[in-house]
């Protein structure tokens, strides 16, 4: 039986209730994003919780109550610090048991029995990895490198906006960028967040339903931020192309 296969006996486990949660609360909130301007709910605590960054701009009814908790974006450090600390100790975890054959810590495995997931199973070792190698595998990772280049790519195109040629920052305003993904999209770097997720559910071998989860809420959670950041073009920009969806090319 393969590792993942016991988390697929149980049809829904508080791991799986917390996304599919989420990802219900991003998909209304969306929808009442789409509804015409005269039925869209006013009231500006909530418009506030979904907004940030540019989208919050021209918001002049902002309760003060939400201002005291607005937080420069590099404050979003945190984020990556507490990530790489995690995920690297992880990682330390699984390659000592692969390679070693030393057990997962036991609060470990007691996270993931309260969580409902899949628990370890030893029988894979470092040896016989590459005789494990499957299509998919091949085809997350390329989808992963490909997802991630355009994602740096997108992001080095919106931080050149404020810079010279020099690569001094200049201005704080705000511009219609160009190239890459952005001749598409608005917002190309969520749509490659999108596709980094997917690429995982791809590697899984597609039917991880946990992880199938966790893409559905990051579509949800990307396609709002997309399409509030594409109605701020629009409205700051009378030039901006027609022909640029918010978030999936031709579509939306």
């Amino acid at each position: 039986m393969a590792p993942w296969a016991e988390a697929e006996h149980s049809a829904l486990n508080p791991l799986r209730a917390v996304w599919l949660t989420l990802t219900a609360a991003f998909l209304l909130t969306l929808l009442l994003q789409l509804l015409p301007p005269g039925l869209l709910p006013g009231c500006a605590i909530f418009q506030d919780l979904i907004r940030y960054g540019k989208t919050k701009c021209g918001e002049p009814s902002r309760p003060a109550a939400c201002r005291a908790f607005d937080v420069p974006k590099r404050y979003f450090s945190h984020f990556y610090i507490i990530s790489v600390l995690w995920n690297g100790f992880l990682l330390w975890c699984l390659t000592q048991s692969l390679f070693l054959g030393a057990p997962f810590p036991s609060w470990l495995h007691g996270l993931l029995r309260i969580l409902g997931a899949a628990q370890f199973q030893a029988y894979i070792t470092g040896k016989n990895l590459l005789m494990q190698a499957r299509w998919f595998h091949i085809l997350g990772m390329m989808m992963f490198i490909w997802s991630s280049a355009h994602q740096y790519k997108c992001h080095v195109i919106l931080g050149n906006l404020r810079k010279n040629k020099a690569g001094v920052v200049i201005h704080c305003n705000h511009r219609i960028p160009f190239g890459d993904w952005f001749e598409y999209v608005s917002s190309p770097n969520y749509l490659a967040e999108l596709m980094i997720y997917v690429s995982m559910a791809v590697t899984f071998g597609f039917h991880n339903l946990t992880w199938w989860l966790v893409v559905t809420n990051v579509f949800f959670n990307q396609a709002l931020s997309a399409f509030l950041s594409h109605q701020f073009y629009k409205s700051k920009f009378v030039s901006y192309p027609k022909h640029r969806k918010a978030f999936l090319p031709f579509l939306f």
